[in-house]
C-alpha cells in the first residue's frame, strides 16, 4: 500500500502592511514613546511624546504624498517619523541612532519586510542635526517634519521661558505651517512668532542649523526650501 504523500503545512495568512495605524495600535510602540518622553521631561526637554511622533508622521507622509512619490513610500515616511525619537529612552545623546536600533525589532515584529525597514531606519539614523544627513526621499521628509514642528503647547513649563531660550522660542511661536508646492519644487516653512516674547534673531540663534538642514533636504527631494516669519522671506 503506497504511503500517503506529507501534508503540508498551513500557509501563514499574509499580514497587512505595516502601517502609521498599525504602529499607534501596537501596545509596545506608544510605551516607547511614552518612556522616552517621560526621560526629556526629566531632561527639562519639549515635548517629544506622541503628539510630536504623530505630527511629524502625518507631515512627512504627506511632504511625499504632495511631491508625487508612491503611496508606500509616503507611508514608510511616517512610519519612520513615528518612530524617529524612541532612542531617548535609552541616552538622550545619540538618541538617533538609538531609535534606528530600536525600531527594527519592533517592525520585525509587526510582519514588515527587510527592503522596507532598512530605509526607516536610515532616514531616522539621520535625523538628527548634529551628525545626519538627508541621504533619501524618506530621510528627507522625515527631516523637514521634523525640524518644523515648532510651537507652543511643546513647552512643558511656561514659567521657565525667561530661562531657556529653547523654551522660550518654541512658546514664542503662535503658528507654524509647512508647505510644499510641487510645481514650483519649493518647501516653505511659515511661522508666526510672537516677538513680545523672543526675537526673531533667538530663533536664529537656536534653530540655524536645523534650517541649514531643512535646506539640504529640501535639496534631495529636488526643492529649495524657503523660511518665512511674520511674513517676512528669511531664507
Amino acid at each position: 500500500m503506497a504511503e500517503a504523500p506529507p501534508k503540508k503545512p498551513p500557509e501563514e495568512p499574509e499580514r497587512p502592511p505595516v502601517t502609521l495605524e498599525a504602529l499607534r495600535a501596537d501596545p509596545e510602540v506608544p510605551a516607547y514613546l511614552a518612556e522616552a518622553d517621560s526621560v526629556l521631561a526629566v531632561l527639562g526637554y519639549t515635548e517629544h511624546g506622541d503628539v510630536h511622533a504623530s505630527r511629524v508622521a502625518e507631515r512627512a507622509r504627506e511632504i511625499v504624498a504632495a511631491l508625487g512619490y508612491k503611496e508606500r513610500r509616503a507611508e514608510l515616511a511616517a512610519v519612520a517619523g513615528y518612530l524617529h525619537d524612541i532612542g531617548n529612552l535609552v541616552n538622550r545623546a545619540d538618541h538617533e541612532a538609538y531609535s534606528a536600533l530600536l525600531s527594527r525589532p519592533l517592525l520585525e515584529r509587526l510582519g514588515m519586510p527587510l527592503e522596507e525597514i532598512l530605509p526607516i531606519m536610515t532616514a531616522i539614523g539621520n535625523h538628527d542635526e548634529g551628525s545626519g544627513e538627508p541621504v533619501s526621499v524618506i530621510s528627507a521628509a522625515l527631516t523637514l517634519a521634523d525640524k518644523s514642528d515648532v510651537r507652543r503647547d511643546r513647552v512643558r513649563n511656561p514659567s521657565m521661558i525667561s530661562f531657556d531660550i529653547h523654551d522660550r522660542v518654541n512658546y514664542a511661536a503662535k503658528k507654524s505651517e509647512l508647505e510644499v508646492d510641487a510645481e514650483a519644487k519649493i518647501i516653505t516653512l511659515r511661522l508666526e512668532i510672537d516677538t513680545a516674547i523672543s526675537q526673531v534673531m533667538e530663533y536664529f540663534e537656536t534653530f540655524l542649523s536645523r534650517m541649514i538642514m531643512c535646506r539640504r533636504a529640501a535639496r534631495r527631494l529636488g526643492c529649495n526650501f524657503s523660511l518665512v516669519i511674520n511674513g517676512v522671506d528669511m531664507l
